[in-house]
Parts: C-alpha cells; sequence; structure tokens
C-alpha cells in the first residue's frame, strides 16, 4: 500500500463529468512486422505479459474512509487484461475521419475507478492514406495501407510526460522479436500478490498521514514568501514569465462538455532543426511559434482574432531535479505568450525566444517541488466541491481568463520502435482539458518525425482538422524564411 502524492491525488479530485482528467496516446502500428502475423489474442496475451512489469498497471485506488487523508495505491489481486484491453473495427475503408472519430468518442469515456486507471482499445480496419509529414502525397502514389491502431488511455493520477515516456520504453522495443523492458519503476515489486488491506488499516493510516501533515508546512512557508519576493523582484525588472489571469477571451476559454473532438498532425523534425539552427531558437520555442501561427490563422480565419497574444500554460518535467521519491506526476509550468499578434512568422520565434528564454530562467528559480509540497494540503472533500462549484457557476465564462490552452512539447525517441512487435508508424499524444481551457495541444517527437495531437471540447473547437492544418503551413513558412538565411 502507497500513498498517493498530493498532486498525483489533485487529478482525481479535479475530475468531474465534463472534466475528465485521463491522458492518452494514439499509435498507428504496421502489424506486417509482427512476428508470427497480427492476431488480437495475440496481441492483447502480448499486452498481459508487458503490463506485468508496469505497476501502474496493476495497482488500483482506495479511499481513505471519511477523506481525512489522501488516497492509497493498493494492487488489484483480480486484475483481468480483458477488462483494460478491447477490440473494435473502423466501419468500411476507416481512414483518418473514421479513426479520429471513433477516438473522440473514447476519449469521452471515464476511466472504470474500480480496477487499474488504464484501458486500451485495439482498432482494426484502418485504411492509412499518407495524411502526415508527407503532406499526403503518398495516397497519391499507392493504395491505403491497413495498420492497426492502439488507442490508450491512463488516468493522469498514474503518469505524467516523462514517466509516460517510461512506459512507453517499456512496452516498446528496438526490434520486432525483442521481450518487454525491465519495469519502470522499482517501488512495488512486480507480480507478488499481497493482501488487499482493509478500511480499518487504510483509515488509521490515513490520520496518521493527516497528524504529521502541519509538520510539512512549517518547512514550506518561508521558501513560498522568498519565491513570491523574488517573483515581483521580476516583475519590476521585466524578467519575470508572463503572470496568468491576464490573457485574452477567445472561444477555448469558457465551460467544457464530457465530449472531445480531435485531430492529427505530422511534421518533419529536421525543419525544426533547420529553423532553430537559423535561429538561434529552440526546438521546443520553434514549436510555440508554430502553434502561435496556426492558432492566429485560425481565429483570424473565424474573425476572432485578440489583439492581444494568447496565453498558454507549458508544462515542464521536474523530475531529475526533484528531491522526492514519491508520486507519479513531477511536474511544473511555466506561462508562455504566443505571438498571435505577430503576423510574420520569423519575427514571432525570434520575438518568442527572447521571452521564453525569461520565462524559463523564471520557471527554474522556482524550487521543483513547489507544486508538489503544496499540492500535499488539497483537501479531498473541498477541492471537489470547489470545481463542482467552478463549474456550476460557470465562472470561467465570467472572471478573468487564467490562460488560453495547454501545450505540452515532449522529446521521443529517434529510432524505429515496435509496440509488442509492430512498427510504430506514428504516435499522437492527447493531455486533457479543463473548464475555462477546452484546448490541449500536445507534440511528441518520433523518428525524425514530429506528431501533434489537438484535443478540444467540440463547443470550443468543432473543426480540428481546421486548426491542425495550419501547424505544416506554419512550418513551411518558417523553413523558407531560416533557408534565406542559411
Amino acid at each position: 500500500m502507497e500513498r498517493l502524492s498530493g498532486l498525483d491525488a489533485t487529478f482525481l479530485y479535479l475530475e468531474t463529468p465534463e472534466q475528465l482528467m485521463h491522458v492518452c496516446a494514439v499509435f498507428v502500428l504496421d502489424p506486417k512486422t509482427i512476428p508470427g502475423g497480427y492476431s488480437f489474442n495475440r496481441f492483447r496475451d502480448a499486452l498481459d505479459v508487458a503490463a506485468s512489469g508496469i505497476p501502474q498497471f496493476r495497482q488500483k485506488v482506495r479511499r481513505v474512509p471519511l477523506d481525512i487523508a489522501h488516497p492509497v495505491w493498493v494492487r488489484d489481486n483480480h486484475f483481468d487484461i480483458n477488462r483494460h484491453v478491447h477490440r473494435v473495427a473502423l466501419p468500411g475503408d476507416g481512414g483518418y475521419r473514421e479513426l479520429t472519430e471513433l477516438c473522440s468518442h473514447l476519449a469521452s469515456l471515464p476511466v472504470n475507478r474500480r480496477h487499474p486507471l488504464w484501458e486500451m482499445w485495439v482498432v482494426e480496419g484502418y485504411k492509412d492514406t499518407g495524411r502526415g509529414a508527407d503532406g499526403g502525397k503518398a495516397a497519391q502514389t499507392q493504395s491505403a495501407r491497413e495498420k492497426i491502431v492502439v488507442f490508450a488511455k491512463m488516468h493522469h493520477a498514474t503518469v505524467d510526460g516523462a514517466s509516460g515516456a517510461g512506459i512507453l520504453a517499456h512496452l516498446c522495443s528496438l526490434e520486432p522479436d525483442a521481450l518487454p523492458g525491465s519495469p519502470t519503476m522499482d517501488n512495488d515489486p512486480v507480480g507478488i500478490e499481497e493482501q488487499e488491506p482493509g478500511s480499518l488499516e487504510i483509515f488509521g493510516r490515513g490520520v496518521v498521514a493527516s497528524i504529521t501533515r502541519p509538520l510539512a508546512l512549517t518547512r514550506i512557508v518561508q521558501p513560498s514568501v522568498d519565491l513570491v519576493v523574488k517573483t515581483v523582484q521580476r516583475a519590476i525588472a521585466g524578467t519575470a514569465m508572463p503572470p496568468p489571469f491576464k490573457a485574452p477571451r477567445t472561444r477555448f476559454n469558457g465551460n467544457i462538455t464530457g465530449q472531445r473532438s480531435i485531430a492529427f498532425a505530422d511534421m518533419l523534425l529536421e525543419d525544426f532543426k533547420v529553423i532553430r539552427r537559423a535561429s538561434g531558437a529552440t526546438v521546443n520555442d520553434v514549436v510555440l511559434a508554430v502553434a502561435g501561427g496556426a492558432l492566429r490563422a485560425y481565429l483570424n480565419d473565424h474573425d476572432e482574432l485578440p489583439d492581444t497574444p494568447l496565453l498558454a500554460t507549458v508544462p515542464v518535467s521536474v523530475r531529475e531535479e526533484s528531491k522526492r521519491t514519491e508520486g507519479m506526476n513531477k511536474v511544473s509550468a511555466l506561462f508562455a505568450r504566443l505571438g498571435t499578434d505577430i503576423d510574420d512568422p520569423w519575427e514571432r520565434l525570434i520575438a518568442m525566444a527572447e521571452a521564453n528564454r525569461n520565462a524559463k530562467d523564471h520557471q527554474r528559480a522556482i524550487p521543483a517541488d513547489a507544486l508538489q509540497d503544496w499540492a500535499e494540503f488539497a483537501p479531498p472533500r473541498t477541492f471537489g466541491l470547489a470545481m463542482r462549484t467552478y463549474a456550476g457557476l460557470r465562472l470561467s465564462e465570467r472572471g478573468p481568463v487564467v490562460h488560453n490552452l495547454v501545450i505540452s512539447n515532449v522529446p521521443g525517441p529517434q529510432m524505429p520502435l515496435y509496440f509488442m512487435g509492430a512498427k510504430v508508424d506514428a504516435m499522437y499524444p492527447l493531455g486533457p482539458i479543463f473548464h475555462g481551457a477546452g484546448l490541449n495541444i500536445t507534440v511528441l517527437s518520433n523518428n525524425g518525425v514530429v506528431h501533434v495531437g489537438i484535443i478540444a471540447c467540440p463547443d470550443a473547437l468543432p473543426d480540428p482538422d481546421r486548426l491542425v492544418d495550419y501547424f505544416p503551413k506554419e512550418l513551411d513558412r518558417l523553413r523558407a524564411e531560416a533557408d534565406q538565411i542559411t
């Protein structure tokens, strides 16, 4: 039995029927490389073996009676792979549109909290027509290729970007016939059945945890006060990251429903590297500049472009700097303006690169464990009630806009990978959306390709393909500028 960290538990408290706190990934796989060929039963059985090496896949959540402390992880001694891995087929000549419609539906379903907090759907019958980094040219020169797709879902309480990459490393291999890797965590023996603790034991340990919690508060108050003072000094000097609650209101910034809309795009990583070398910016700066240009074009098409730039929350992993050994989520965040008020793509990139240097310096000055430390004091009942009240009163549509959207950039492996023996052709990550920020853009690089996953509330973004189609166009504009410089 292990207690959830405050930050992990907060993702449980934040969840409502509309605000679903799971993260998703879409794997497009070539089944021709699977030794012995593809069959769902063998594929599922291979996943069952691999899941035995991932503690998060075998643990379930138990609440503490009276919610006097954060929930605990306990081993699911009745784990059944059939509760987690499902089979579905696309209708007819199922292509991109049918796939995104299915993924949108699956992303709208909550994870069952009575079992380990993950699910996968193996989608058969996907006709890959070559939409992606080649601009769809493959569709003009060859017939559609039959692929299988895995839609994976994990609750955010169990995973962040860095730990998700660890799980991916365990599930994937460098050769089609290689065995799964070593477990991603070693703080929980894998494959050892243990008696599930009773409610009385869980309650007793919760009492002890609640009694000792105030002691931790005394250790973080003074560093937090010092941080506030330094932030004010940075703001006066003009070197602070952009503050929240100063974002312009857009169509993305209202209450969300439980429905989701999804779109994907692919771009070449080499284009990002050429632009990086020509500009002196980072790849992450280029990603944010491309996203800013795409959002500017989309909002301008709808006559909704605000005069001030959009503000994005950018999650930052602090796993290497963190002193905490417990917890699945070890993240901080910075705020970044996306230059949507600047039409010229190169001018936007240079301005954002300079602003991001200040934002990164400010973010690095924040103690790595600050967010995790304060999250320990999130009261379960109060936090959940506050979230439901915030949504019920539609406060996201009345007060200042905290931020416009979330953008994540996750570096991935730059070599071919195989998932249960099938070659990974594409990986599209999809993060959560929130009341007040109904759009999430997540970017992952893999084997020379940059995969973009967009997920939104359909009320905020009913036409996600229209937005995602601007990403390669904005990248082309920047590449053209870079080629002139070099």
